[in-house]
């Protein structure tokens, strides 16, 4: 693999903020929130169909501005990473890979990773490409981003029909992440296992992989 191309959401970053965020927002408890993300989860909906049974109608769009107006919108600190993404890029920039995160956030969120300096080569978010997984213009972004051909370019990802299937169809390799709701629930599915080239438990995992 030349290029590793990291999902961000469940992939580099815990969601527990992002859920807790507009559980408070909203004024539900936090595990009511967290009940429903995984029941839509469970049914191969969006997670945003969470936020719709809450509150039915929910402009999210409106919701979300009317949280930065407060002082009360997305937010990104060191406690948000999980354990392995520092070693990890860090350990494949050592290796000769260059490291790419891309994934469905918000313009907002490309700059505040950004600030976290991550042993990262490139950064870039849907909402500054205005496009979005799993559309295939994503993953046209996502390979002028690599610098490489798809075959020696690697998705990395939680999320079977945002990640997995589309990155293939892509013509990437693809790493299914064992991790969060998504990559737990999906890991085992014959189909996720026959369009990932591996599936993982840890971003460690992937310095084996460029070592093969």
């Amino acid at each position: 693999m030349k290029t590793i191309v990291f999902d961000i959401g469940e992939t580099l970053v815990r969601d527990d903020r992002y859920w807790a965020s507009w559980a408070d927002w909203l004024d539900v408890p936090r595990h009511t929130v967290s009940a429903l993300v995984g029941a839509v989860t469970a049914q191969g909906l969006d997670n945003a169909e969470a936020l719709a049974l809450l509150r039915p109608g929910i402009d999210i769009a409106a919701e979300y501005a009317a949280r930065e107006a407060a002082g009360r919108g997305e937010h990104l600190d060191e406690t948000d990473l999980y354990d392995d993404v520092r070693p990890a890029l860090g350990a494949l920039r050592g290796l000769g890979v260059r490291v790419v995160i891309a994934g469905n956030q918000t313009m907002k969120m490309g700059a505040l990773l950004r600030s976290l300096d991550l042993p990262a080569d490139f950064i870039a978010t849907s909402g500054e490409w205005a496009c979005a997984k799993p559309s295939p213009d994503f993953f046209a972004r996502v390979l002028d981003a690599s610098g490489t051909l798809a075959w020696e370019t690697l998705y990395v990802g939680d999320h079977p029909m945002n990640d997995t299937f589309p990155a293939r169809a892509a013509g990437l390799r693809t790493a299914h992440l064992r991790r969060g709701p998504w990559g737990h629930l999906w890991a085992d599915d014959p189909q996720v296992q026959e369009a990932a080239d591996w599936v993982i438990g840890s971003l460690m995992d992937l310095t084996t992989i460029v070592n093969e």
